[in-house]
Order: structure tokens, then sequence, then C-alpha cells
């Protein structure tokens, strides 16, 4: 159970209510997810939600690249939630299920693809460290460009941001779980 009851209309302030229609009104309504608890601040969400949909779904770089910085995102901040709800979708992207698994359970990963081991090197290095070395830094850039680099950092700080509005509401997880529940 969330620590704060999930966002509707009635608990958005009066004055904030047509902005609340109008971020609900588009894909997903008001949804139980992480950008349904940033649903609380309507403006907020407002402007979030097309930095949201350009690095989720628009980005440069591939759908697996993206579902693994997710992956890597949400195993670095231990969010079961957001764990839960990209790790199907990591899979029907093509990462292999010892990687997934290994991830997972922060065991040894086995061997991957040079573009997938930069994905999992940068996000964990600066999540552990606050910093990218610059062999990590010129290998990304290498693999990605600028361009990708760039949205690539951008996706992995997003959805650390999610992470720590679903960790700190203690959001629940989909009650359509089809894997094991990330290990916190």
């Amino acid at each position: 159970m969330a620590r704060i009851p999930p966002v509707t209309r009635e608990r958005v302030r009066a004055d904030l209510r047509s902005i609340f229609d109008e971020v609900s009104s588009g894909p997903g309504g008001i949804g139980t997810g992480p950008m349904s608890v940033l649903k609380y601040s309507p403006e907020m969400s407002r402007r979030a939600i097309p930095l949201f949909n350009y690095v989720r779904n628009e980005s440069s770089l591939p759908q697996k690249v993206r579902e693994l910085a997710m992956l890597t995102t949400a195993r670095a901040k231990d969010c079961p939630y957001i764990w839960n709800a990209h790790v199907r979708l990591g899979r029907q992207a093509g990462l292999s299920d010892a990687l997934v698994n290994a991830l997972r359970d922060r065991e040894p990963l086995p061997p991957m693809s040079v573009e997938e081991a930069v994905v999992i090197k940068l996000g964990m290095e600066f999540f552990q460290t606050n910093r990218v070395n610059q062999g990590t830094f010129d290998a990304a850039l290498e693999q990605f460009g600028p361009q990708g680099l760039v949205e690539l950092t951008t996706l992995m700080g997003f959805y650390a941001m999610l992470a720590f509005n679903a960790n700190a509401v203690e959001l629940g997880l989909p009650h359509e779980m089809a894997e094991p529940p990330l290990p916190v």
C-alpha cells in the first residue's frame, strides 16, 4: 500500500484541476505508476510528460538500449515498481534472460554485447560514484555518439527521479507480475 492514496481529481487543489484533467486525458490516463505520483503536482506533471514520452518512446537510442537503461536504473535505485514494469519489455526488446536475471540478482554479468556493457557500466558507475570516468565516457560516446550519450544519461536521470518518487511513496507493485520481484 502506498504511503499516499492514488491521485484523483478531488485530491488536487481546485485551481489545478483543469491542468489535472489535461494531463490525465492522454495515454495512460491517471495511471498507477510513478508518473501518476507526479500528477499530485499537475503543472509539474504537464511539464514532465513530454520529456518522459521522448526518453521512453522516441529517443534515437534503440528500444533494447532504452529498456536496459531503465532496468539498470531500477536495479541501482532498488525500485521494484520500475523493474517489474520494464523487465518483460526488456526481454521482448532482446535482452537475454541471463543478463536480466544476473542484473536483478546482482550476480556476475554474463557475456554481452559492447552496447549492453557500455549501458550498464555507465549507469552503475554514475549511480555508485556520481561521476563517470573518462574511459567509460569515451566508450559511451563512441558507442552512441553525442546525441545518444546525452539521451542515455537523461533517460537514466529521468528514471532515477521516477524511482525516487516510487520508492518515497512506497508505490506497490503491479498486480500482473509475471517475473520474480526485484530483491531489495
